[in-house]
C-alpha cells in the first residue's frame, strides 16, 4: 500500500523528475524539480492551486521519481517522458510528424521537391514543419512554377520528354537534356529560398541574366528575370521593418475563457518566412509565464532547427537552463529576449494580436453559446462539456437510454453513448434515468481516461422535474460531486418548449440557446430511438430466423443483407431466396413456409 505522506518524507533534496500516477497506474503528470523534496511536497499542501492542478492532485494514487545529476538533465528527461507518455495534465503539443515538411532528396542525381509528413534519416533536406499545410503547398507550387525542376514522382530515363518540358516547366533530365551541375544550380537556389536567403538568390540570378544576355540568349535571360521578380515579390512580403536579425522566433500568447493560443513568427534574414499557432485547452487557468515555460520546453526540445534568438513577452521558468540546453543542441549561442520597447516590442505585440485573432476566430460561435449559457443558467463555471440523456421504450419493452455530448458548444457524435437498462423491469422512466446517470458517473470515476472522459459541467434531461430529480438522486450517490441539472420540456408536438431548473422554474432562453438546446434534444432522442429500434429488430430477427433448421449465422446475415429485413424475406419469391449462396430451392421453400 502506497502511503503518500510516508513517501514524501523519503524524497531526496536533489534534482530530478517526478511522475504522478492514478490508481490504474496511468501516468497523469510529469514534472521536473531542482529539489525533488520541496517541489513534490507542494502538491499535497494547502496552497493556492489552479483548477487543473487541483483536479490532477485529486487523482494521484502514487508517484515515482528519477534523480538526475543536474537541472538540465532533469529538464531533458521531463520533456522526453512527456512526449512518450502524453500525460493528460501536461502541455501536449501535436507531434511534428503530423505536420508537413518540404523535402528535397539532395542525394539524388536530379532531386525533386515535394511535401512529406515523415522525417527520415535518409540524407535528404527537410524544411519545416509547417503548421499551416496550405502555406507549405503554396510554396511547393511556387517552386514548381518558377524553377524548371522535374515534376514526376518516379524518375526514370526516357527517349522523349513529357509535356512539362514543352511548356518550359522542366529541363528534362530524364532525356539527358541538362547536366547534373546545371540542374544543381536550381536546387541550390531553391534551398536558399527555403532558408530565407533571398538576397543571395537575387545576386545569383542577376549574374545568370547577365551571362545569358552576353551570349544573346535573350529567351533564357527573360525566364531568369521572371523568376527573380517573383522571388523579390515574396521577399518584399516577408520583410520585417527594422528587425535586423538573421534567425529569430517571436512568440505571442493570448488566452480567453475557452482556450489558449500561442502564435510563433519565424524571422530569417530580416524576413518573416512562416508562422505557426497552437491551442492549449487545458492551460487557460495558468499564469502566462507558466504556459510559456511549458510550451517553450516542449516545443524547442523536439525541433531540429533552433533559432539564434527567441523573443517572448515575459520571463519564464527554467530560462537559464533552456538557454544552455538549446545552445548545446544548436552548436552555437541561443538567446532569449523580452523586448521592453521599440520595433521588437511591437513585433511581440503583433504576435499576441495574431494569437488573439486566431483564437477568436476559432472559438467565436462556440464561445458565444457557452458564455451565454453560463450567464443564463447562472452557473459557477463555463459549461464546456454538456451531456444530455433520454429514455426510450415501447410499453416497457426494449428499455434503453441515449446520451449525447456537446463540447464547447459543438455536438460531438463520436462521444454519444447507448445504455441498455439493467435494473428496471417495468415502464418507469425516472428510475431508468437514475440507473443510467449512476452508471455514467461511475465510468468516469473508475476510468477517467476511458471512453466517457471527464464528468460533464452540466446535464440536460429530456423531460421535466421527475427526470431532473432522478438525475439528482444519481449524482447524490457520489460524495463531492455537484453537477447542475436542467430539464428540456417538450410540447404536444414533441418540440422543445422550455427549459426548467430543479425548482421547476422556467428559464428564459435566447433564440440561439433555444436552437442549440433543440439540436441537443433531437440528437439524444435519435441516439435512444435508434438503439431501441436496433434491439427490436434484433429480437424479431432472432425469434424468427434463428429457429429455422439449416439457417446458421452466415446464411442469416446473407439473407438480411440481401432482403434488408425479415419482412423483405417474407415478400421474396422462393427462386429469389434460392439465389443466396448456400441456400438451395428446398431450403428456400422451408424458409418461406416457416416465415409464413
Amino acid at each position: 500500500m502506497f502511503n503518500i505522506e510516508e513517501e514524501l518524507k523519503k524524497l531526496p533534496a536533489k534534482p530530478g523528475v517526478y511522475i504522478m500516477k492514478d490508481k490504474d497506474d496511468n501516468i497523469i503528470y510529469v514534472g521536473k524539480a531542482v529539489i525533488l523534496k520541496n517541489r513534490v511536497r507542494q502538491y499535497f499542501r494547502k496552497t493556492n492551486k489552479t483548477v487543473r492542478i487541483q483536479k490532477m492532485v485529486s487523482l494521484i494514487d502514487h508517484f515515482e521519481y528519477i534523480v538526475t545529476d543536474n537541472e538540465a538533465e532533469a529538464l531533458i528527461l521531463e520533456c522526453n517522458l512527456i512526449k512518450k507518455n502524453m500525460p493528460k495534465f501536461n502541455v501536449l503539443l501535436k507531434d511534428d510528424k503530423t505536420y508537413p515538411y518540404i523535402k528535397i532528396d539532395v542525394k539524388s542525381d536530379f532531386p525533386n521537391v515535394f511535401l512529406t509528413r515523415t522525417l527520415r534519416n535518409d540524407g535528404a533536406k527537410y524544411f519545416g514543419p509547417y503548421a499551416n499545410s496550405g502555406s507549405a503547398k503554396e510554396m511547393v507550387n511556387f517552386i514548381k512554377q518558377k524553377f524548371k525542376i522535374r515534376q514526376c514522382k518516379n524518375f526514370k530515363s526516357n527517349k522523349k520528354p513529357c509535356l512539362n518540358y514543352h511548356i518550359k516547366r522542366c529541363l528534362a533530365p530524364c532525356c539527358n537534356y541538362v547536366s547534373k551541375e546545371e540542374y544543381s544550380k536550381q536546387i541550390n537556389q531553391i534551398i536558399m529560398l527555403l532558408e530565407g536567403k533571398t538576397d543571395e538568390i537575387v545576386k545569383t540570378l542577376d549574374k545568370e541574366i547577365k551571362e545569358h544576355a552576353e551570349k544573346q540568349e535573350y529567351e533564357k535571360a527573360a525566364m531568369v528575370r521572371d523568376r527573380k521578380l517573383a522571388i523579390e515579390q515574396i521577399s518584399e512580403k516577408q520583410k520585417v521593418s527594422n528587425i535586423n536579425e538573421k534567425s529569430i522566433d517571436v512568440i505571442g500568447l493570448y488566452k480567453n475563457d475557452i482556450s489558449v493560443c500561442i502564435e510563433i513568427f519565424f524571422v530569417r534574414n530580416s524576413k518573416m518566412i512562416a508562422r505557426e499557432h497552437y491551442f492549449l485547452d487545458n492551460m487557460r487557468e495558468e499564469e502566462n509565464k507558466t504556459i510559456l515555460s511549458e510550451f517553450v520546453k516542449q516545443y524547442y526540445m523536439r525541433r531540429e532547427e533552433i533559432p539564434g534568438k527567441i523573443m517572448i513577452q515575459e520571463e519564464i521558468e527554467d530560462l537559464s537552463v533552456m538557454k544552455n540546453i538549446l545552445s548545446e543542441k544548436a552548436g552555437r549561442k541561443v538567446e532569449f529576449k523580452i523586448p521592453q520597447k521599440g520595433e521588437k516590442l511591437r513585433f511581440i505585440e503583433m504576435a499576441i494580436n495574431n494569437a488573439k485573432i486566431t483564437l477568436e476566430n476559432k472559438t467565436k460561435e462556440k464561445q458565444s453559446i457557452v458564455l451565454s449559457l453560463k450567464e443564463t443558467l447562472k452557473l459557477e463555471k463555463l459549461p464546456r462539456k454538456i451531456e444530455c440523456f433520454d429514455i426510450s421504450n415501447i410499453s416497457g419493452d426494449y428499455m434503453v437510454a441515449g446520451m449525447c455530448v456537446a463540447i464547447d458548444g459543438a455536438i460531438k457524435r463520436n462521444l454519444s453513448r447507448r445504455f441498455k437498462i439493467k435494473t428496471v423491469f417495468t415502464q418507469d422512466d425516472p428510475r431508468c434515468m437514475e440507473e443510467v446517470v449512476t452508471r455514467r458517473i461511475k465510468h468516469s470515476l473508475e476510468n477517467p481516461k476511458g471512453g466517457f472522459g471527464n464528468l460533464p459541467d452540466v446535464i440536460f434531461a429530456d423531460g421535466g422535474i421527475t427526470q431532473i430529480r432522478a438525475i439528482k438522486r444519481a449524482i447524490a450517490k457520489y460524495e463531492g460531486i455537484d453537477i447542475p441539472v436542467f430539464g428540456m420540456v417538450k410540447d404536444d408536438k414533441h418540440s422543445t418548449k422550455e427549459l426548467i431548473d430543479d425548482e421547476r422554474k422556467t428559464i428564459k432562453i435566447t433564440e440561439e440557446q433555444f436552437n442549440f438546446i433543440t439540436n441537443l434534444q433531437d440528437e439524444v432522442h435519435n441516439v435512444a430511438i435508434e438503439y431501441n429500434r436496433k434491439l427490436r429488430e434484433k429480437a424479431i430477427t432472432k425469434s424468427e430466423l434463428d429457429e429455422i433448421p439449416g439457417i446458421g449465422e452466415t446464411k442469416k446475415q446473407l439473407l438480411l443483407k440481401t432482403f434488408k429485413s425479415v419482412e423483405g424475406i417474407k415478400k421474396a419469391e422462393i427462386s429469389e431466396i434460392a439465389q443466396i449462396k448456400g441456400i438451395n430451392e428446398e431450403l428456400a421453400r422451408k424458409i418461406k413456409e416457416f416465415l409464413g
